[in-house]
């Protein structure tokens, strides 16, 4: 993923997963998206409380204030990065590693890695919230800068292929 909006959606998605199973998000991603307009930063920056309230109350999606707070304050997040030159996208992928590992069991995947925790320091400074390093990895993981698919997984190659021509 190499788009600003997708990468900032996605970010989002995985502090909202964070002590949840993934399949509730999943089943709650277009509720979400019509809740947050399309994850459009441009208009989320511009919620304020009477929108954290009406989230609160709306059932289709994960009602937590420090998450649905964080939601907006990542999207002003992203119009600073934007304006300092420095587009949220670009900084995601300025933290992939070296090389890619390649991982032989799905225990050998990490919670964190020092690039999640560079990234994740990297976007608290720029004012974005509910980013450890292990949101930051899994958002990197959900975006591509990361393949962590086993080495004899079918789509292992697949994914590597779409992730270094993404990189381009």
């Amino acid at each position: 993923m190499t788009e600003e909006h997708g990468v900032y959606e996605r970010l989002c998605l995985e502090g909202f997963q964070s002590g949840l199973s993934w399949i509730t998000i999943l089943r709650k991603r277009e509720s979400f998206r019509a809740a947050f307009e399309g994850f459009v930063p441009e208009r989320v920056a511009e919620f304020g409380e009477t929108d954290v309230q009406r989230l609160l109350e709306d059932a289709s999606i994960v009602r937590h204030r420090g998450k649905i707070e964080a939601t907006i304050a990542n999207a002003r997040g992203t119009l600073a990065l934007r304006e300092a030159g420095t587009p949220l996208q670009e900084l995601f992928w300025s933290h992939a590693p070296a090389a890619q590992p390649v991982r032989t069991t799905l225990g050998d995947a990490p919670g964190s890695t020092a690039e999640s925790t560079a990234l994740s320091k990297a976007l608290r400074k720029a004012g974005f919230r509910f980013v450890g390093p292990t949101t930051a990895y899994a958002a990197m993981q959900a975006c591509g800068v990361v393949n962590d698919h086993i080495a004899a997984c079918w789509v292992r190659d697949a994914v590597e292929a779409e992730r270094t021509a993404a990189r381009r």
